[in-house]
């Protein structure tokens, strides 16, 4: 696979990928930081009934759920950096063919080309809705 991403084209998106992944771990801290808060802690200590108590329960499930996608988003860019060192960056992992430059602006950690990623999403996407 010869790489079709020119010098500066990879070096933008180098600096996209390194940019969002300071954000998202400035993100996970202020989460885990804001769980820890006081005005949580006094949720969860005056819980008098259950409306109370499924409520303090939604605020750990949201914060959770934030730091679980924040750090599947992670994984991903990681995979990325992975990919740039051996090479293969840019190229679709199903098809094998480059990654169009506008698909990697838009998300720099892609590895699938924009056919292959819905073809994936048809296959393997679980559909939400009413089935009769």
């Amino acid at each position: 696979m010869k790489q079709t991403l020119d010098t500066r084209q990879l070096d933008e998106l180098r600096t996209t990928l390194r940019a969002r992944a300071r954000q998202l771990r400035d993100e996970i801290h202020q989460t885990l930081a804001k769980s820890d808060d006081e005005q949580y802690t006094m949720i969860a200590d005056q819980v008098r009934d259950l409306e109370d108590d499924s409520f303090a329960d939604l605020m750990v499930d949201v914060n959770l759920a934030e730091i679980d996608r924040d750090l599947q988003e992670l994984r991903l860019i990681d995979a990325a950096f992975l990919r740039i060192a051996d090479g293969s960056y840019g190229f679709c992992d199903a098809c094998g063919n480059p990654i169009e430059f506008a698909r990697l602006r838009a998300t720099p950690f892609a590895s699938r080309c924009f056919d292959c990623q819905s073809s994936y999403e048809r296959n393997h996407v679980q559909n939400i809705g009413h089935t009769l």
